[in-house]
């Protein structure tokens, strides 16, 4: 299994944990930061509904990365003096997502690609794109255009899919 199929393995188990609704998809995200001369390592996941309110997985990664302390971080990455702040860690970012990253959003909340974008990370590994399911997502083209790589995970597709729609009567 390459690293990529790995961390997406790892973000679809967070899938797993969300908690199926008629009106919203089930993804999960894992947050990899990739340093020279470290091995990748998880700063957060996140899946969606995890924290209160109609929450996204990819924003949920982000907040609960932002809440790492400082002390937390440094047991991440120990060999790094002084300890990296979470906003220089996320520019060394990769964002696995079972699901598209959305770019827009029917409940009024920022989309997460806006997130994505606005925190800098350096690359989007995504399972499969979202369907016209309950709005048309331009979610990966708004990050290639705010230059943010955009890797098409293949093999996924058919799984992220299912997961995105685990639950729901009459998803096509």
């Amino acid at each position: 299994m390459t690293g990529h199929e790995h961390f997406m393995r790892r973000a679809l188990n967070e899938a797993d944990n969300c908690e199926p609704v008629q009106t919203a998809f089930c993804v999960g995200c894992v947050l990899v930061v990739r340093l020279p001369a470290h091995d990748p390592t998880i700063l957060a996941t996140g899946y969606s509904r995890e924290l209160p309110g109609n929450t996204h997985a990819e924003a949920n990664a982000l907040v609960k990365a932002r809440s790492l302390s400082k002390s937390q971080i440094a047991a991440l990455f120990p060999s790094i003096t002084p300890i990296p702040t979470v906003e220089s860690l996320l520019s060394h970012t990769d964002v696995y997502t079972t699901l598209e990253p959305c770019s827009v959003r029917t409940s009024g909340l920022p989309p997460c690609s806006d997130a994505l974008i606005r925190a800098k990370v350096k690359r989007c590994i995504i399972g499969v794109g979202e369907p016209n399911d309950f709005v048309k997502c331009e979610g990966a083209t708004k990050l290639r255009d705010a230059g943010i790589e955009i890797v098409w995970l293949p093999g996924f597709e058919a799984e992220c899919l299912a997961a995105a729609r685990k639950g729901r009567t009459g998803a096509m």
